[in-house]
């Protein structure tokens, strides 16, 4: 069974951006939501996945993810339930760790989240000084809750809430 063990925090400054590795312009869409578990297709450049994940809130979940013909992936987009999420994702070194730092595009536009994938809940990690508050278990910040509920559309309050 296909577990991840992910960590997600907002970011607070560009620092992170000296460490950059690598990068890539994302698209994914949902393409069916049950309630236990989402289903996404996610193309980036010439790859593309289609992944099931659970639904559950927390840093532990089901997940489990298939690589699909590039040109497939982006006929499954057109399937979406919602415009496509649009992210540049950079992969971070920091000390032994590789976090992922999604930049959001399009209706998510201003919003900077990063993620690290742990092998246990427990697992140790630095705290980089350009991460934020962590919002692992607040459900408003999961991708296939951006896809449908967009930053662009949140009100004030709610956006300033990721400041403090």
């Amino acid at each position: 069974m296909g577990i991840e063990i992910e960590r997600k925090f907002l970011v607070n400054n560009d620092d992170w951006k000296q460490r950059v590795t690598r990068s890539a312009q994302m698209s994914q869409g949902y393409l069916g939501n049950t309630g236990r578990a989402s289903v996404r297709v996610r193309v980036a450049g010439e790859q593309a996945w289609i992944n099931i994940k659970s639904a559950n809130p927390g840093m532990t979940r089901m997940e489990f993810e298939y690589s699909v013909p590039a040109e497939e992936g982006r006929e499954m987009l057109r399937l979406s339930q919602q415009e496509p999420l649009e992210k540049t994702r950079y992969w971070v070194q920091e000390g032994p760790h590789t976090w992922e730092v999604d930049v959001f595009a399009g209706a998510n536009l201003g919003l900077v989240t990063a993620e690290l994938e742990l092998q246990s809940e427990q697992e140790a990690f630095e705290t980089p000084s350009w991460l934020g508050r962590e919002v692992t278990s607040e459900i408003c910040y999961y991708n296939n809750q951006l896809a449908r509920h967009p930053f662009s559309l949140w009100d004030q309050d709610k956006k300033a809430e990721r400041d403090t």
